[in-house]
């Protein structure tokens, strides 16, 4: 148990010398958890908060926390998503078998703008957008968000201390088509 990852798929246990009969018996005595089609966690071992995310960057490492998920752990909206958004590169297969995750596919140019990493528990490393880059993709994905999720992200942020528009306005200048809209909204705000 302790040289599985908290989060693993059923071909990582093989790995390790595991047969699918141990790993179900494991399964059987609650000592893991089953969260999608070949994907176990160590319950204990993870932050409740960070175990889908931890699911599918077993799957995909490049798997990334995003829009209104990443808004929550951001402390920038007080939504409860039934699902984690977790956003991948275009064109790279999103995995199948996970309840609860949106996918969502995003340039393979400005994918990593604003990913950083975090420790989701027993050593295992996710990536999360960071709130600008989140703030960002809300206004540029508005058409799905919504613009009251948006603005008020970015009222949130404002308020924060340390909080700059040059470093917002940075991150989105990556990113043409939202700039004007982000730059009128911090205008207005300020």
């Amino acid at each position: 148990m302790r040289e599985l990852a908290p989060a693993f798929t059923l071909e990582d246990a093989r790995t390790l010398g595991l047969t699918k009969d141990q790993v179900y018996s494991l399964l059987e005595r609650d000592e893991i958890e089953r969260v999608g089609r070949g994907v176990y966690v160590r319950p204990e071992a993870l932050q409740p908060a960070f175990t889908m995310l931890a699911a599918a960057t077993a799957l995909r490492e490049d798997a990334t926390l995003c829009l209104t998920s990443a808004l929550v752990h951001h402390e920038l909206s007080d939504a409860i998503p039934f699902t984690s958004d977790i956003a991948l590169p275009r064109g790279t297969h999103h995995p199948v078998g996970l309840s609860h995750v949106s996918w969502h596919s995003f340039a393979p140019a400005t994918f990593p703008i604003g990913r950083e990493h975090t420790d989701a528990g027993g050593g295992a490393r996710v990536a999360i957008y960071s709130a600008e880059r989140t703030i960002v993709d809300t206004f540029r994905l508005m058409h799905q968000e919504g613009s009251d999720v948006a603005y008020e992200a970015l009222r949130r942020w404002l308020r924060r201390r340390g909080s700059t528009p040059a470093g917002l306005l940075k991150v989105a200048g990556s990113f043409p088509k939202a700039l004007p809209r982000i730059r009128q909204a911090v205008e207005v705000l300020l």
